[in-house]
């Protein structure tokens, strides 16, 4: 039905803005005209003409819109799009029990049966007969092998499987052998589309829990503190899987003061000319720290619309408030470098340190991105606030983000690094170079200005060139 009708809307629109035209057309072009009198209307005509296609988008967005709130978010289909929302933000199955109860038992009058067929285990069923009744359920698994391709299908009064979509009286999702069975009497009045985002938004939260599940798992005793540190430091890209971007060269750098860390770094391409970098810093050190720079790096791996910062910033806010630990939050930088439009958008979100290095006559000039977005996780966010920032690029500019691990570090006299102009010079000095040869001048210039002693943070930074 959404399909069908967001198609009927886009076609009727085309379809008005070439009738519109034609019509001016000819009402324009009389019998004879002279040269110059057709250019004349021939531009008078192609300015209506891109008028009229501003206003056709428009009018294409207000339709799909529409469209939108008729089928997916109106009646029966519009319950389960409120449990796919719910279901983005779950990171247990705790949250997914509690969605499952909200939306599905409470609001949709489903039964629901949730089965690890790897393990033969039920790990949730509603409190009622359909699903609890040993006979029903033997049918339905003797019906669905338990080695069945991951997808979403139907089944049908029978418990068999259905491409009938009249004769549904249920739907399952299947994904990495963990089966979820929806028993619905009206399972036909869903709009088929919702079943594509559910399936999708399922497997995200089976990633998920899984990750945290593994984290939680391997930081029960002390000696597999190193699992832990190597399951974290997964999650970070190594420079030799680095993806290779056109016209944009990236060096990173990881030191972890203990085995685990709250620092993390991210490179994920939007596409052949956008591409999001991410670096921040949780609140603390150790398993805490370790557990919200999972949950991050996941969150914000899975958002579709990763151009969209603010929303990017709302979902890392809400699943770090989601986990209720105490006192925790981060500082985090994201920025989105555009190497076609020459430009960086970006919300600073209290981080110190990121800034643009670029070429001058006299050298290599400093322009700072500031901070314009409060930390992460704790305070009160007022999303509509926030502004996204941008600054123009030019090639050869070096974008440098670190935390504070860089510019805090003391020499015997207890001043920071930071404040130096040694660190300064090396930072103009250093831009000229690949981005690698400039992340080994700030480490060695780092160990020399600490004297060797034992660091007192985590030292993460991420430098990318533009232009190369």
């Amino acid at each position: 039905m959404y399909k069908t009708r967001k198609r009927l809307a886009l076609a009727t629109v085309n379809i008005l803005v070439i009738i519109a035209y034609v019509i001016l057309m000819f009402t324009l072009l009389p019998g004879k005209t002279s040269g110059a009198g057709f250019l004349g209307i021939c531009l008078v005509s192609s300015v209506f003409f891109i008028l009229v296609a501003y206003a056709a988008n428009i009018l294409r967005q207000f339709f799909l819109s529409r469209v939108r709130k008729e089928t997916i978010e109106s009646g029966e289909t519009l319950i389960l799009s409120n449990f796919i929302e719910k279901l983005r933000f779950c990171y247990t199955l705790e949250d997914f029990y509690a969605a499952i109860s909200e939306h599905l038992e409470k609001q949709a009058d489903c039964s629901v049966l949730l089965v690890d067929r790897k393990q033969n285990y039920i790990l949730y069923n509603s409190p009622n007969r359909l699903t609890s009744t040993d006979s029903i359920r033997e049918k339905l698994f003797l019906n669905i092998s338990d080695d069945w391709t991951d997808s979403f299908n139907f089944f049908d009064r029978h418990l068999g499987v259905t491409t009938n979509f009249h004769k549904t009286r249920g739907f399952f999702i299947v994904y990495q052998q963990i089966h979820l069975y929806v028993f619905c009497r009206y399972t036909r009045l869903f709009d088929p589309e919702v079943y594509n985002r559910l399936f999708e938004e399922f497997k995200r939260f089976i990633s998920r829990s899984n990750t945290l599940s593994t984290l939680q798992e391997i930081s029960s005793t002390t000696k597999e503190w190193e699992q832990l540190a190597n399951t974290q430091q997964s999650f970070l890209p190594v420079i030799e899987e680095m993806p290779k971007i056109p016209k944009l060269q990236i060096a990173t750098y990881f030191r972890p003061l203990v085995n685990v860390s709250g620092d993390y770094y991210s490179v994920l391409p939007i596409n052949e000319h956008k591409t999001l970098l991410m670096l921040g810093d949780v609140s603390g050190k150790g398993l805490p720290a370790a557990l919200i720079m999972g949950l991050v790096m996941n969150t914000v791996k899975i958002i579709e619309n990763k151009e969209d910062l603010v929303g990017v910033l709302g979902a890392i806010d809400k699943a770090i408030k989601g986990m209720h630990l105490q006192d925790k939050y981060t500082v985090i930088f994201l920025g989105i470098v555009d190497t076609e439009e020459m430009k960086i958008r970006y919300i600073n979100a209290s981080m110190s340190d990121p800034v643009i290095l670029s070429p001058a006559p006299d050298g290599y000039r400093m322009k700072p991105l500031t901070s314009n977005a409060s930390v992460v996780g704790i305070l009160e966010m007022d999303l509509d606030s926030i502004q996204v920032a941008e600054k123009r690029l030019f090639r050869g500019d070096t974008i440098l983000m670190a935390t504070d691990g860089v510019s805090e570090v003391m020499d015997d006299a207890g001043v920071e690094l930071g404040d130096t102009e040694i660190f300064r010079k090396t930072l103009q000095t250093g831009a000229a170079k690949t981005p690698k040869e400039f992340v080994n001048d700030i480490v060695n210039l780092i160990m020399d200005y600490n004297g060797g002693k034992k660091l007192h943070d985590d030292v993460t930074m991420m430098i990318a060139k533009v232009g190369y």
